[in-house]
Order: structure tokens, then C-alpha cells, then sequence
């Protein structure tokens, strides 16, 4: 089988080790991939992923099986259908289905439709609406760009003076080219990420995931797409997290039906597990980044499989998902200034002996006369494995001190809540 996936950061680099760990050894190809994703697929690094008609192109030459869709832009342009209508199958939401990420405000109605637990909104469509609004709110409140914004169009506003500041974010500079923002209250409690892979019939959940979205420790600063993650979640067994799926991810499948969007591919859910029980933060349909980091290395089942049967109304049927008991703790090494800008070019050395501790993931990486230097943002993900989190985590920061290069960032403070409950469980 050839499987092409599209992207090139961190979490698509996690989808293609995980493709090649799979009996079926598929030939695997990568549009545009990174010196990463290199060491398995091979990289077809001219190719934009949103381009949509080059894509179908590409894999049509390449007589390729199946398509596996990594980021989000590429789904809300439509390539999933394109890819179809074409007679490759594609793993991934179609474009109607995909405006569940692409708009916030398209969700956030969804939502309501399907009766899904969410934060209490309101729709701001200009400067002075927003300041009156902003005028007549308790605080904190949060403010989300409508459209696709890299994870980093969500601002936590304490008091009104932030919220005014936001609003010429959104409005006046545009910084995010939404012409719509939605307002949410604040919720409070611990964020649960979970994902369910989805036939456009039924949505079968993954084991979930702690994702770290500030960039620094004790969950201070800007949002970011993310510093970090770990599973399992303890406090989520198998009939909570089957409870928490059939509450938040089968009536968005059902809904998309009903609607004549059936949903295939990944429905991210962004859990707030408040004390009037779990809110829907926003959702995804794509798998979370660096969440796939840390769910698919405790994968065991074929993830081949697993996306091609997707692919077919109803051909999850009877197909199970195991996940190993391991932990696994991802901690992401972000560039100089990131969030609000990245340094590009500096060498990275201590790959070698960092893989000998954890799994590296490529994010942000490209090659520079025979070295590998930084490309974006988020550079990379180290993914310590072990029998505890405790384990697990040591390995993720024992590689992380391995990697060098200028300017490096990394948050320390990544499952270390888990490490402590599980000490005050032994001690109990």
C-alpha cells in the first residue's frame, strides 16, 4: 500500500512513525515533510499541502492507496473531497465537516445543536459591538479569533483593560484576519484532551491526553500551540472515557450525518473538566499537536488499518483500539521568540544521543549545508516511554537536555502534577 500524509511538523512526523511501525509496511511519501520525517517516508518537500489540485495531482501520479491529513488548513480547503472525487480514499473530514475547526462561531452552533456542554458565548462582529460588550462583562472572560490561527487566536482576558487591548488585536491590526470573534466565559478546572477517530457513523475514542498550551511554567504567558503532553490520564478509566465520548463526540457525528457531512477522520475534543463536569473547549478534526506525540507511541494496533477503515461509512465496526499500559510524556523544544516569532537557522546538535533516550520528533526542522537547524516556531518533541509517568518523564527532559541550539525553550514543569498524584497514591 502507498500512503501519502500531508504536513511537515511535529505531529505528522508522529503519524508517519507510527504508519511505519505497522505489518503492513506501506511505502510511505510525506508532502512536505521535514529531515525527520525523511528517515521513513520519502519527502516531497515542493508540494504545498493546501493546494489542493496539486495534491490530487501528485497522488494520482504516484498511484497512492491513501491519504492521511495532518493539518487543518489542507481539510478546510476542501482536499479531502477533491481527493474523493478523484477515487483516492482520504482520511480526513470533507470541507463541511472540517468548518467545525475552521470557524469558531460554525462550533459554537454545532454545539448548541447537538446539545454539547459548552462555555456560555456570544458573537462579536465588530470594534464598537466588542467594547460594549466588553463594557457590560465580569471578568475573566476569553476571546477567540473565528478562523484557523495556528492555536494562538485564543486570548484569556483578566480585566476589562486586556479585553479592550484584545479587541484592536482582532479588529483593528486583524492580526488574525477574523472578521468575526467570539466571547466566552471563562471556564475553570483541569483541560483533558480527547480524540475519537470517526467512520461518519460512529466515533470510536482514543486513550487521552494532558496537553500544555502556555508557553511557560505553572501555565503562565501566551497560548501557544503547545508545550507539551502525556497519557494516560488516570482519572479517566475505560467507562469514563466511554461516557465522556458518547457526550462529546457521537452527537457531533450524528449531527454531521443528519446534515449530509458525514464526519471521517479525527474529531479533537478540548475538554475543560470544570466542577459542573466537563465543557467542550473547542473542537479540532485533526489530532492534537503534540497530542499524537504521546498518544500514538502507546499505540498497538495497525494504525494502517485504523485510518483505512475509517475512510468507509460504518468500517470501524468491531475494530478495537490497544494501547499500551506505558506512559509516554512529550516535552516541545520551541525557538527564540516563540510564540510571537520564531528564529530560523540555528544549528541543532545532540539528535543522535537524544534518540537513544526518547523518541524525537522533527517539528520545526530543515537542512542547511549537511546540519539540521531550526524552521519554525516549535522545533521539537522528545517522547520519554516508560512503565510510570514518573519514567516516562525523566526520559522526555533527560533527551531535552541532550539538544542544544540557540535560543532554546522548553517548559519543565510537564507531567509533573501526574508524577505527584501518583507518589500521594502510593502513599496512601
Amino acid at each position: 500500500m502507498k500512503i501519502l500524509v500531508l504536513g511537515g511538523g511535529g505531529r505528522e512526523h508522529a503519524i508517519v512513525k507510527a504508519l511505519a511501525r505497522s505489518p503492513q509496511h506501506p511505502e510511505l511519501f510525506c508532502a512536505p515533510g521535514n529531515p525527520g520525517i525523511a528517515n521513513d517516508a520519502t519527502c516531497l518537500p515542493d508540494l504545498d499541502p493546501a493546494d489542493v489540485a496539486a495534491v490530487v495531482d501528485s497522488a494520482l501520479d504516484l498511484e497512492i492507496d491513501l491519504v492521511a491529513v495532518g493539518p487543518e488548513a489542507p481539510l478546510v480547503a476542501g482536499v479531502v473531497d477533491a481527493l474523493t472525487a478523484a477515487g483516492i480514499k482520504a482520511f480526513g473530514p470533507g470541507l463541511e465537516a472540517a468548518r467545525l475547526e475552521g470557524s469558531k462561531v460554525y462550533a459554537k452552533e454545532a454545539m448548541a445543536e447537538a446539545g454539547i456542554p459548552t462555555a456560555a458565548y456570544r458573537v462579536l462582529q465588530d470594534r464598537d459591538e466588542s467594547l460594549e460588550a466588553i463594557a457590560a462583562s465580569d471578568f475573566p472572560i476569553v476571546l477567540k479569533a473565528d478562523g484557523l490561527a495556528a492555536g494562538k487566536g485564543v486570548l484569556i482576558c483578566l480585566d476589562e483593560k486586556q479585553a479592550r487591548e484584545a479587541v484592536e488585536v482582532f479588529f483593528t491590526e486583524q492580526r488574525f484576519g477574523s472578521t468575526e470573534v467570539v466571547m466566552e466565559e471563562f471556564l475553570e478546572g483541569e483541560e483533558l484532551s480527547l480524540l475519537a477517530i470517526c467512520d461518519g457513523d460512529r466515533a470510536v475514542a482514543l486513550t487521552p491526553a494532558q496537553d500544555y498550551k502556555r508557553i511557560g511554567d505553572g501555565d503562565t504567558g501566551p497560548n501557544t500551540g503547545g508545550m507539551g503532553s502525556y497519557s494516560p490520564v488516570p482519572a479517566i478509566g475505560d467507562e469514563v472515557l466511554a461516557q465522556l465520548s458518547a457526550q462529546v463526540h457521537q452527537p457531533i457525528v450524528d449531527l454531521m450525518a443528519r446534515r449530509g457531512h458525514p464526519f471521517h477522520g479525527v474529531l479533537y475534543a478540548g475538554l475543560m473538566m470544570t466542577p459542573r463536569g466537563p465543557k467542550v473547549l473547542e473542537y479540532n478534526t485533526r489530532f492534537g499537536d503534540p497530542e499524537a506525540q504521546a498518544v500514538l507511541p502507546r499505540l498497538n494496533s495497525d494504525l494502517v488499518t485504523i485510518f483505512d477503515a475509517a475512510c468507509d461509512p460504518g468500517g470501524l465496526s468491531g475494530l478495537s483500539m490497544d494501547f499500551s499500559s506505558d506512559w509516554a510524556v512529550t516535552v516541545v523544544l520551541a525557538s527564540a521568540g516563540y510564540p510571537a516569532s520564531s528564529s530560523k537557522g540555528d544549528v541543532i546538535e545532540g539528535l543522535d544521543r537524544a534518540a537513544s533516550l526518547a523518541e524525537v520528533v522533527h517539528a520545526g526542522t530543515a537542512e542547511s549545508e549537511g546540519q539540521v537547524v531550526t524552521a519554525g516556531g516549535r522545533v521539537l518533541n522528545l517522547t520519554g516511554l516508560g512503565r510510570d509517568a514518573a519514567e516516562a518523564r525523566q526520559r522526555a527532559y533527560d533527551a531535552a537536555e541532550t539538544i542544544q541550539f540557540d535560543g532554546k525553550q522548553m517548559r519543565t514543569d510537564i507531567a509533573t502534577r501526574a508524577v505527584e498524584r501518583a507518589r500521594q497514591e502510593k502513599s496512601t
